[in-house]
């Protein structure tokens, strides 16, 4: 195969996302699977497939050893994680460099310093970037741990510091309910290999505001302006957006002052997000938004940025990794329109958003049409297992303004069905259709809180 091979080291919509890439920029590429994916759709977008194990990630897709024979074998010689799996994992970047392999991200280092979570709080802390308020100290007797919260105050935020997708993370109210919740992060931070944990400031009403970075090799360091990723369950992203509502050029200016900063503070190279959590209102305030994480990765919200920068993230991601300048200026980055995505999941809302493995009997996703984007990673007649991510695809809109992107994206789920699993299409339009959202008045909570209502077709709730 040819010396510029991508090996994909992920599967479903992300893969199938990175292939058409790929296919666009003239990269042949390579495509993993796990017994269960055999005859997945993102191994068809690939020029060849390798086998990496069983169905469970932990013996495939997890398996650093696996991936670098696939590559071996296939004779690729640039490897891109895309999202979760490995894409955030130190090691694997460097068993990629040591096999000669180029990793499309960034430095093992760089990853090291910002992946984790109480790492990437102290480098914030010493670029000058407000930090939310907590421990993130070696100590993690309970005893310790209770004692910095109670120095916080509650209510808590406890976090594995090495988790992500909402895993691992658990909110305390009150100190009689903190070892219990302390047990139950542990537990699911333990399946990231890292039991560690930190305690943080909660903002009982938030917003989740992040800003994409993009770095080259040669000091460059752009923002990408910033998405709104408020609308979450579980703790995990549903709904995004860009630009984030209520956010002024010289706010947009500020918060990505700050994302570069991190960035240049650990030479960091490729495309990463910078997270902050802001107090909840129409109007975020500099002084009360907060960093909290880091993503050394590209996200599953990319689309938003690029709907509105008319710039492929993937493709620059390639770029950067061979070497390449990022060929504009801060001022030449313009944000036009509005774009939304909601995530399309095999989840059932009435039952807590639990996943709905099953055959996909029928699918019906949008067709195209202008400012309408579909990432699928299924089709008809296709098998959902119970062992990867529930998302069947992200159906993103871009209008001129956020109402027409709302009013946009909401007649596209409107028109997605399937049978087979349950389908969370008529939720996320009932959602988007809300009071809330339309007057960018939503929280962190928000799906949860009025989960009920939205389900009995009340937008009002």
């Amino acid at each position: 195969m040819a010396a510029d091979a991508v090996l994909i080291a992920n599967r479903g919509e992300i893969a199938c996302r990175i292939a058409a890439t790929c296919r666009r920029m003239g990269l042949p590429t390579v495509a993993v699977f796990s017994e269960a994916d055999a005859a997945a759709m993102h191994v068809a977008a690939a020029d060849r497939a390798e086998p990496i194990g069983p169905a469970h990630p932990r013996h495939s897709y997890l398996s650093i050893p696996a991936l670098i024979e696939a590559a071996r074998r296939s004779g690729a010689r640039m490897v891109h994680p895309g999202y979760g799996f490995l894409s955030e994992n130190a090691e694997f970047a460097a068993a990629c460099a040591a096999a000669g392999l180029v990793f499309i991200g960034p430095s093992p280092e760089a990853i090291r310093a910002m992946g984790g979570k109480a790492a990437a709080k102290a480098v914030a802390r010493r670029a000058g970037v407000a930090a939310v308020p907590g421990y993130e100290g070696e100590d993690q007797s309970e005893g310790r741990l209770l004692a910095e919260a109670e120095a916080v105050g509650f209510p808590v935020l406890i976090k594995a510091v090495a988790g992500g997708g909402g895993r691992g993370m658990r909110a305390v109210a009150e100190a009689a309910g903190f070892p219990a919740a302390l047990a139950a992060a542990r537990r699911e931070a333990g399946t990231f290999g890292d039991e560690r944990v930190l305690v943080e400031k909660l903002v009982p009403r938030a917003r989740h505001i992040e800003v994409q970075i993009l770095a080259d090799g040669h000091g460059t360091v752009l923002h990408l302006g910033e998405r709104d990723c408020t609308l979450q369950r579980r703790n995990q992203k549903l709904v995004e957006e860009s630009p984030a509502p209520g956010v002024d050029p010289a706010l947009r200016a500020e918060l990505g002052r700050r994302a570069a900063a991190l960035a240049r503070a650990v030479g960091y190279v490729g495309a990463g997000t910078v997270e902050f959590v802001a107090e909840a209102g129409a109007t975020p305030q500099a002084d009360r938004i907060w960093f909290i994480e880091m993503n050394t990765r590209l996200q599953v919200e990319h689309p938003v940025t690029e709907m509105v920068t008319g710039l492929d993230l993937v493709e620059w991601q390639i770029r950067v990794a061979r070497g390449e300048r990022l060929p504009w200026t801060q001022a030449e980055i313009r944000l036009e329109g509005h774009a939304v995505e909601a995530r399309l999941c095999a989840e059932d809302p009435a039952r807590g958003f639990l996943p709905s493995p099953g055959r996909l009997a029928e699918l019906t996703l949008p067709g195209a049409a202008p400012g309408l984007r579909v990432d699928a990673g299924v089709r008809q007649g296709d098998t959902l297992t119970p062992f990867y991510d529930p998302m069947i695809a992200k159906v993103i809109a871009h209008a001129p303004t956020r109402a027409e992107a709302l009013a946009k994206l909401t007649a596209a789920l409107e028109g997605c069905t399937a049978r087979g699993v349950a389908l969370n299409a008529a939720f996320l339009a009932a959602a988007l259709r809300s009071p809330a959202m339309r007057a960018a008045e939503m929280d962190t909570h928000f799906l949860e809180r009025a989960r009920a209502g939205l389900l009995a077709g009340d937008a009002a709730a």
